[in-house]
């Protein structure tokens, strides 16, 4: 399965014809928030006011990465997000608090729904086709993946469109730090990693790719397996899994040039990566992306941009890794809250 285009909006600048992360953009709090486009050159203005932020980030990275792969519709569209719009459920939520449940405006509770990100696509598009929205924690992206994976397998589709996307709002915010999810004092993304604690910084995102079975000549990268995993019961089922994950593909982990893990500076999160690092990963070069994009559950999606544009230049910039080694497979491993565990393992085309 080959990654014909993609688009990412983030906090950082991936987004357009930006370069590959030359200049990293630093955060100082508990939270990275997305660097957003002026979405009037994708989406119709008279649209974009009844819009959502999470609406329009999605609707403006799925357009975008059509626009690139020069595709009118896709075959289908698979989205995951574990969250859905929050901002629309707090409005209708709120609302109906407000008014006794009394004369609702319908728009906030028809657009609070997790698969309004791909109907909106679909609707733009007049795509009357495959639409399907996984939520599952922060297995929800892998998920998305798998689907567009097994239409593309059986026939069923020849295109597809798939993303993770999730945001933060206030509200979400505010309860997860009264679960010690963040970090209490305000820290510097571009350290967190270095200063390990209690705690994270949050972070939001909208990635979409623009997959096919057929090469293109000119495609970021190939897909060669995706597999996911959950609450495994100590360190050594953990091995286990990565090597069946790669023995599955005919390879070992010392066939890997770099792998990409989901550290997150949080100690509790931390400790598996330090562990494999000294063990299944000593001997392979590794690289993290959430201080770049900050903690949610979707954020693998941000790995695996980074993962096929990094395939597609040859290697990661400066800024991420001063490995010179051209790349030609990468492992993304991440785990979030050591409750669902994903592996991606993508090559160069």
């Amino acid at each position: 399965m080959y990654i014909r285009a993609a688009s990412n909006i983030s906090p950082q600048n991936t987004f357009g014809n930006q370069s590959f992360l030359q200049e990293l953009v630093e955060y100082t709090g508990d939270k990275l928030t997305c660097i957003e486009p002026d979405y009037k050159s994708l989406i119709d203005p008279k649209l974009i006011r009844r819009m959502s932020r999470i609406i329009k980030m999605g609707v403006a990275a799925g357009m975008d990465c059509l626009q690139q792969a020069g595709i009118d519709a896709p075959d289908a569209i698979v989205t995951g997000t574990a969250y859905g719009c929050l901002e629309d459920t707090n409005t209708f939520v709120s609302k109906m608090v407000q008014q006794n449940e009394d004369a609702l405006a319908p728009t906030a509770f028809i657009q609070s729904t997790h698969n309004t990100i791909s109907a909106q696509i679909a609707l733009l598009l007049q795509c009357h086709r495959y639409n399907n929205t996984f939520v599952n924690g922060g297995a929800s992206f892998e998920n998305a993946l798998l689907d567009a994976m097994m239409l593309l397998n059986e026939g069923e589709a020849n295109t597809v469109l798939a993303g993770g996307i999730d945001e933060i709002t206030a509200n979400s915010h505010a309860i997860l730090s009264r679960m010690g999810s963040y970090r209490r004092q305000p820290t510097s993304s571009l350290s967190l990693l270095h200063c390990p604690g209690k705690g994270t910084m949050a972070g939001e995102g909208s990635a979409f790719f623009l997959l096919s079975n057929d090469a293109s000549g000119n495609d970021l990268a190939k897909i060669d397996a995706v597999s996911g995993f959950y609450k495994p019961d100590n360190l050594s089922e953990i091995e286990q899994r990565i090597n069946n994950f790669l023995s599955a593909q005919n390879i070992s982990i010392n066939d890997i040039d770099t792998i990409i893990t989901g550290k997150n500076g949080y100690t509790v999160n931390d400790g598996i990566y330090g562990q494999l690092n000294q063990l299944l990963f000593a001997n392979t070069p590794t690289i993290n992306y959430k201080h770049l994009c900050g903690e949610y559950p979707t954020s693998s999606a941000f790995a695996f941009w980074l993962a096929a544009n990094a395939l597609k230049n040859g290697g990661f910039p400066p800024t991420i890794s001063s490995a010179t080694i051209p790349l030609k497979k990468v492992l993304i491993y991440n785990h979030y809250q050591n409750i669902h565990h994903s592996l991606i393992l993508l090559s160069a085309c």
